[in-house]
């Protein structure tokens, strides 16, 4: 007749910290891929934006009538002629950075659109970029 007794303790995880543990990891990893630093996301060739106020973010002549530029964790835009206005990149839906595509600012993580005044053309996003005070400085766009 088999032995009964029951099995000595293994080293290996219980079936029931597995089964409590996976939707946690499940969520975790989801947060992770959805963030700000997702490897879909195109990389920023763009230098760090300086957060203080008065400081250049970039020269006029740099910022394409209809598109923009992004500085740092900052997008300049310029929607018509001689209006400048800048948003931070970050995607209010997951995080990700929103960078200037065809007239738009769009999250390449989702597919969010956002017009050159920042505010919300498509979803999932819910809301319009944060807006970044600036202002036109000689012949550059400075942080207000």
């Amino acid at each position: 007749m088999p032995d009964l007794a029951p099995a000595p303790a293994s080293p290996s995880l219980a079936r029931r910290t597995v089964l409590v543990a996976a939707p946690i990891t499940a969520v975790a990893l989801g947060a992770a891929a959805c963030g700000g630093n997702d490897s879909n996301a195109p990389a920023s060739d763009a230098p760090a934006a300086d957060t203080s106020s008065g400081t250049a973010l970039t020269p006029t002549a740099k910022v394409p009538v209809g598109g923009g530029v992004v500085v740092g964790d900052v997008v300049v835009t310029q929607p018509v002629a001689g209006t400048f206005e800048a948003f931070s990149t970050t995607c209010p839906h997951m995080g990700c950075a929103v960078a200037p595509k065809d007239g738009d600012l769009v999250c390449p993580c989702h597919g969010s659109e956002f017009g050159l005044d920042g505010s919300l053309v498509q979803g999932p996003a819910t809301t319009g970029l944060t807006p970044v005070r600036v202002q036109v400085r000689d012949a550059d766009v400075v942080r207000a």
